[in-house]
């Protein structure tokens, strides 16, 4: 199997997403983890909506990227899903076949109640569910 880092900024939603979509839908061909940049807190509303597709990821933890880089892990694909400033500070990964960006936007920016950022979250997780779909398929 196949190991695919995910990589964001805080470590809180988007990579946590993603990491959890990949699993859930192709861990018989891939293994998942994610990591930030500068971890922060798990998104409630990442939380919410991965829940709504019976996905749990409340006890998740943020980790650092830069811990998984010192402990020297080594990863075949290493997915940004950040914005492309923040995706530039990604190490390199010894060892990496391929590094691929997936920009998606950071739900910890969105506004507006809790309900519309909700749906902006839920958006976001579509689309990572899409492109892992397409990943899978095609990689897998």
């Amino acid at each position: 199997m196949e190991k695919v880092l995910f990589v964001c900024v805080h470590n809180s939603a988007r990579s946590q997403m993603a990491e959890a979509l990949m699993n859930h839908l192709c861990g018989d061909r891939f293994i998942a983890e994610s990591a930030g940049l500068e971890p922060g807190v798990l998104n409630p509303l990442a939380v919410d909506v991965m829940a709504e597709v019976g996905i749990d990821i409340s006890k998740n933890n943020t980790k650092s990227v830069f811990d998984f880089y010192k402990k020297g892990r080594l990863y075949s694909y290493v997915i940004t899903v950040c914005d492309e400033a923040s995706a530039e500070q990604c190490p390199i990964f010894p060892g990496v076949t391929k590094r691929l960006h997936w920009s998606f936007e950071d739900p910890s920016k969105f506004t507006g109640t809790y309900e519309e950022r909700l749906e902006k979250t839920r958006a976001v997780r579509d689309k990572i569910k899409e492109k892992i779909l397409e990943f899978c398929e095609k990689e897998g």
